[in-house]
């Protein structure tokens, strides 16, 4: 009898305990590896076949998302377009919770709107198409005029890139070279590919930055795109160029995840940024902080072009290039970029009242005033070169959305704001649409409770740099 009583006990102490280590590991934070399968046990054929099959319920789930969370109507400003001639779209796209003002939600504290429930969806971080899947996934037009040119095809047989068109950069985007401004856009129009390279950069560039720019449009093997069972391109792909996400050094919108995070519900869905304006430049990374772009050149090629993995970048071919002098070359030649030009900024970077509209002198007052949007972003490129944390997590309760764990998201780069109308969608995952959509952003979060005339006010100015 005392033995039988023995063993319940400690069955239910096995219970309570086990009941305990449940519970820990349900809120345990870490994922079970930081490492990626190397080992694929499945076929290619059984992947693409099962991956194309799930593709249309995955797509649909992240479209409903984000009509849910934003009006994705095609609604250009009227006279106001990007450095070529793309119109720029205008209003807040971001949908309010039923019931509710921008002003309301102003007047509110960051507990109340969190315990309302009340932040409007499209201010959280924004997932990938697929989160826990991940990777790099171009748009359509850059795909269409890659295999245009080199008959390579950057298509992803489980996944379409996701934001319209009508919200991405202007492509192909022009080209301005801090060393030659005399020459305006150098592009002539086209999308700079290893094909046409020589030709258009030929004595304008001096003979070391154009073997960057080769560099920088040669193919290495990439997470997705490689010659692998577990790629995501249908033929074994020779790999992605740097410039297939900077087209012309700038940027398409392309995106993929953040390769330094863990596990991979935490990571940041990343907007490809531009290379616009890297000579001024001093962190890079919207995260990682490196001290040069030499630093990050070598890094997205070493490791984040394989998730931040070493050992799977083994398997799938990575090209460990030269410090001395290919990553110098490279990195040379992308601080040669240069943001496009703002006719109505003085030499200082402000305003030139004579050519400047009212509205956009006012927001200027308002950028330098009210709105404490200077506070980070100091002319004459509008950055102070260094990372802020907003908090915006004060406003919500960490959820999952698609996969995504809608956290904190930690300090951010300041990115520089000259030329910021040529790069929507805005923030580093994109989840802000329209230059509207950042100014109700920034608003809510800093608290600067702006009037309507003065958010108006604002991105005329915005769009003026």
């Amino acid at each position: 009898m005392q033995r039988t009583k023995m063993i319940w006990a400690l069955l239910a102490m096995a219970s309570i305990v086990g009941g305990l280590s449940l519970a820990y590991a349900q809120q345990d934070p870490r994922g079970a590896t930081s490492y990626l399968p190397v080992d694929i046990k499945e076929s290619f054929a059984s992947i693409m076949e099962r991956m194309k099959a799930a593709k249309p319920d995955i797509m649909k789930k992240h479209a409903d998302l984000l009509n849910a969370r934003y009006d994705l109507g095609n609604r250009p400003a009227k006279d106001v377009t990007m450095s070529r001639s793309k119109p720029l779209q205008e209003g807040v796209r971001i949908k309010l919770p039923s019931g509710v003002t921008w002003d309301q939600l102003a007047s509110m504290s960051p507990a109340e709107i969190r315990d309302k429930k009340l932040f409007p969806k499209g201010f959280l971080p924004l997932p990938h198409p697929n989160h826990p899947e991940g990777g790099m996934l171009f748009p359509k037009f850059e795909i269409k005029e890659v295999v245009k040119q080199e008959g390579r095809d950057l298509t992803r047989f489980d996944l379409d890139f996701d934001i319209p068109d009508h919200f991405l950069p202007e492509f192909p985007p022009p080209i301005f070279l801090t060393t030659r401004p005399d020459l305006g856009d150098v592009s002539h129009g086209e999308l700079v590919t290893i094909d046409n390279f020589y030709e258009l950069f030929n004595g304008i560039l001096n003979p070391k930055q154009i073997e960057g720019m080769r560099l920088l449009l040669t193919l290495f093997a990439q997470q997705q795109f490689n010659q692998t069972e577990d790629r995501r391109s249908e033929k074994p792909s020779r790999g992605v160029a740097c410039l297939d996400c900077h087209a012309n050094g700038h940027t398409n919108g392309g995106t993929h995840l953040a390769g330094d995070v863990r596990p991979q519900a935490n990571r940041h869905r990343i907007d490809t940024p531009t290379l616009r304006g890297v000579n001024i430049q001093r962190l890079f990374g919207s995260q990682r902080v490196m001290k040069s772009v030499e630093d990050f050149t070598e890094f997205e090629q070493r490791g984040a072009y394989f998730d931040g993995d070493p050992v799977i970048a083994t398997k799938k071919g990575v090209n460990i290039l030269e410090r001395g002098s290919q990553i110098h070359f490279m990195a040379e030649m992308q601080e040669l970029f240069d943001v496009p030009p703002a006719p109505k900024l003085d030499v200082l970077g402000k305003l030139d009242p004579a050519k400047a509209t009212p509205a956009e002198l006012r927001g200027q007052e308002i950028f330098f005033g009210k709105g404490q949007c200077s506070a980070c972003h100091a002319p004459p490129f509008y950055t102070d070169n260094t990372m802020h944390n907003l908090q915006v997590e004060r406003f919500y309760k960490s959820e999952m959305i698609n996969g995504m764990l809608a956290t904190a998201d930690g300090p951010i780069k300041t990115f520089p704001l000259r030329g910021i109308k040529d790069s929507p969608p805005y923030f580093h995952d994109g989840r802000l649409l329209t230059l509207e959509d950042s100014v109700e952003f920034f608003n809510l979060v800093i608290g600067t409770k702006l009037t309507a005339t003065e958010k108006q006010d604002l991105v005329q100015f915005l769009r003026a740099l």
